[in-house]
């Protein structure tokens, strides 16, 4: 009998007294909390702003240097110009001034190209240039309307003037090195030579030593 009534005993409930207790502890706890927050002093979170000033100078800005354009460049020829100069040549066998400053302008700023302004000899290439261009323009030899530039055509007699110069100037320089080269080992490996000529050598800071001690 008591073991049935051990099975059948309910499980005793919590007292409302010590939940009520519990609950009232959490909300003045919450309520402390807001009235802290309420009593902190406020923070303004507004930021000043930053004020950055530029340096100014007193310089007056640069001025940029304008492009200039084709024909206001020291040697720009004006190609129809200098076809109507070539008709008239071809018409009357008169070389007019502007027709051989035109030569002149083509030699002279081909001569500026990267490939040929470091030449020392560049002046020799220019006169060559000159005497090409006239020689086929006196025989004639750039054909009239066919669908060709005149300054193109004789920009390449110019051209090949040019390299045919520095071709000759190489040769020379090698010519000349070739033949110091020859007189050098004559004056060395002569007997004869060597006894009828003396070579002067600079003497250096270590020969004056040597023999300065002796």
């Amino acid at each position: 009998m008591n073991k049935n009534k051990s099975l059948t005993k309910k499980p005793k409930l919590r007292n409302n007294k010590e939940e009520n207790i519990s609950i009232l502890g959490v909300d003045d706890i919450m309520k402390s909390l807001k009235e802290a927050k309420a009593s902190a002093p406020v923070v303004s979170e507004t930021v000043e702003p930053v004020v950055v000033t530029a340096a100014v100078s007193d310089e007056p800005p640069k001025k940029r240097k304008k492009k200039k354009s084709a024909e206001e460049k020291e040697h720009y020829v004006n190609g129809r110009e200098f076809e109507d100069a070539i008709t008239v040549y071809y018409d009357t066998n008169i070389i007019t001034n502007y027709l051989g400053d035109s030569l002149r302008k083509i030699a002279c700023g081909l001569s500026y190209a990267p490939n040929f302004i470091n030449y020392s000899f560049k002046e020799d290439m220019i006169g060559d240039a000159i005497v090409k261009m006239y020689q086929a323009l006196k025989h004639k030899k750039f054909k009239l309307n066919h669908g060709f530039s005149p300054f193109s055509y004789f920009t390449t007699i110019a051209f090949h003037a040019f390299i045919s110069r520095i071709k000759k100037e190489k040769k020379h320089y090698q010519v000349m090195e070739d033949y110091k080269e020859r007189q050098y080992n004559s004056l060395i490996n002569s007997d004869e030579e060597m006894n009828s000529h003396k070579i002067y050598t600079k003497p250096t800071s270590y020969d004056h030593d040597i023999f300065s001690d002796s």
